[in-house]
């Protein structure tokens, strides 16, 4: 496990969703499209062996209780190398999702395309996008790296989820995610 931070190569604010479409736990195939209706939108590239994934799950999960109906949709994306981390299998993300209350689609990405597209580098990496599907912001979760948000001072992204949902601009201060890299083929 390497520790690694967000990157901002890839994407920047204002950039369009790259597109996708990949298999969810819940027998259903996903893709960006399914989303166009929402008032935002959040990817978070995540995994089940992660410990630093592993203390936001209930975070994530109570972000999307919160505002799924305000206008919120969200997916994970696990797309690490399933035959080296065989935790993080298809089978084994079904079993984390049960464990752990998961109601929004968790996805297999097997080809880590979708990783490539975002710029995505690390689990947990979450991106927000407005109604419109660009980038509103790409940053940590909390200030609790590691650790659950209850230990957190901070709440970067439930804040700006509250300001893309209200159709403004995100203004809070952008800082890197930082977790497990992600594990390339």
């Amino acid at each position: 496990m390497a520790l690694t931070s967000s990157s901002y190569k890839v994407l920047q604010r204002d950039s369009p969703a790259p597109g996708f479409s990949l298999p969810g736990i819940d027998g259903k195939t996903h893709s960006l499209k399914d989303f166009a209706d929402r008032k935002a939108f959040l990817v978070v590239f995540m995994c089940n062996h992660c410990p630093y994934v592993q203390p936001k799950i209930s975070k994530l999960v109570e972000l999307h209780e919160k505002h799924a109906q305000k206008g919120l949709g969200m997916i994970g994306i696990n797309c690490n190398d399933v035959s080296k981390y065989p935790d993080d299998s298809f089978e084994n993300m079904k079993r984390f999702s049960m464990e752990r209350g998961i109601k929004f689609p968790y996805l297999l990405d097997e080809s880590q395309q979708s990783a490539r597209s975002y710029g995505a580098t690390c689990t947990p990496d979450p991106f927000l996008f407005d109604a419109r599907q660009m980038l509103a912001y790409h940053g940590r979760i909390d200030d609790a790296h590691g650790q659950p948000h209850s230990m957190a001072k901070t709440n970067e992204l439930e804040e700006a989820i509250q300001q893309t949902l209200a159709g403004k601009e995100v203004t809070i201060q952008t800082l890197p995610s930082m977790g497990c890299n992600i594990k390339w083929k």
